[in-house]
């Protein structure tokens, strides 16, 4: 992983083959993009926070929203976290988690449903890395992160300075240079800031 050495994770090189083979096998050409198969910059940011903070998850009950590679999760379990489940809707994204858990001797449980109708779930902190990269899926986002905060539950928010981002409902903890995996970025080094949901 770059600059987080001690986490590995399966990755792709290219995004457009991958995401023909998943076209392909999936039978449907409007298949969603493989974005399980990078290191965005908003998981990275976490994962260098988690890092830095590990007292943030230590003995802690963690749930990562939309985890795609399970990036967050498994960053939470190396700093110490009690449990760490990974959600996210696409069924490819729940293997690669379990895959790149596996690889680095972590437990994770997976839940693959969505869970932004839900209440939320039993636990001590929410990580939630690169979600405001789509409009419908921010004006869902943002509530139920409130909601969660509500309750007394601590939220974390990764991301790469992306036009969905609520910044006015956020507090800026830190941030951190981070390279991407993808291509589909348009810098090579983007900045990733981690927030805490205000409120509750």
């Amino acid at each position: 992983m770059p600059g987080l050495d001690q986490i590995r994770l399966h990755l792709a090189d290219e995004v457009l083959p991958l995401w023909h083979a998943i076209q392909v096998e999936s039978g449907d050409p409007d298949a969603t993009l493989p974005y399980w198969a990078f290191a965005w910059g908003g998981g990275l940011a976490i994962g260098h926070y988690l890092r830095e903070h590990p007292d943030v998850v230590a003995d802690r009950r963690v749930f990562d929203l939309a985890s795609g590679s399970g990036l967050c999760a498994i960053a939470a379990m190396r700093a110490g976290a009690a449990t760490a489940t990974a959600a996210d809707i696409d069924r490819f994204a729940l293997a690669a988690i379990r895959l790149n858990a596996r690889a680095n001797g972590h437990r994770v449980a997976v839940v693959g449903r969505d869970v932004l109708d839900e209440p939320p779930p039993d636990v001590d902190v929410v990580l939630a890395g690169d979600c405001w990269y789509e409009a419908g899926l921010a004006a869902r986002v943002l509530p139920w992160l409130q909601r969660v905060r509500a309750r007394g539950i601590d939220v974390l928010v990764g991301d790469p300075g992306r036009r969905y981002l609520p910044v006015v409902a956020l507090e800026e903890l830190a941030a951190y240079e981070v390279r991407t995996t993808t291509e589909l970025e348009d810098l090579e080094y983007k900045v990733g800031r981690v927030y805490r949901v205000r409120g509750g």
